[in-house]
C-alpha cells in the first residue's frame, strides 16, 4: 500500500482495466482484506478509536491496522480526529466517499457471510 492515489494523474474517469489508470491503485488500496474489515466495521460501529478498532477486527496486528487506516485517510475514505487529552484519543470515522463506498462493501461481505458454507462445502 506505498503509492496514495493522491500522488497520481489521470485525464477522465477511471478505467479499472487500463493498467495505468489510478484506478487500479484505488481498487488495490480497498480489496486488501483488512481494508475491507476496517471500513465495513466503521459503516456498521460509527466513529470508533483505534483500540476498539482493533479488537473488532479480529487478527489484525496493531502495526497492519496503522498502516491501512493511513493508507484510508490518505486516500479520502477514513477521517482522523485526535482530541486533545492525556494521553490523546484517537478515533476513526468514515467520509462522505467511505460511506457511499461501504454500501457495496458490506453487501459483499454480507454475501459472504451468508455463503460461506456452500463455498466451504465445495472446496473438497
Amino acid at each position: 500500500m506505498s503509492t496514495q492515489v493522491s500522488e497520481l494523474s489521470w485525464p477522465g474517469p477511471g478505467d479499472a482495466f487500463d493498467s495505468d489508470c489510478p484506478a487500479r491503485v484505488v481498487l488495490d488500496h480497498i480489496t486488501s482484506k483488512w481494508a475491507v474489515l476496517v471500513l465495513v466495521a466503521l459503516r456498521e460501529d460509527g466513529e470508533t478509536r483505534f483500540s476498539a478498532l482493533r479488537r473488532r477486527v479480529g487478527g489484525v496486528s496493531e502495526k497492519m491496522l496503522a498502516q491501512t487506516l493511513r493508507t484510508l485517510e490518505a486516500d479520502g475514505f477514513v477521517v482522523r480526529t485526535v482530541l486533545p487529552t492525556t494521553p490523546p484519543q484517537v478515533s476513526y470515522s468514515l467520509t462522505e466517499l467511505g460511506l457511499d463506498l461501504t454500501v457495496h462493501l458490506s453487501g459483499l461481505i454480507g454475501w459472504i457471510n451468508a455463503r460461506v458454507p456452500e463455498v466451504v462445502g465445495s472446496t473438497r
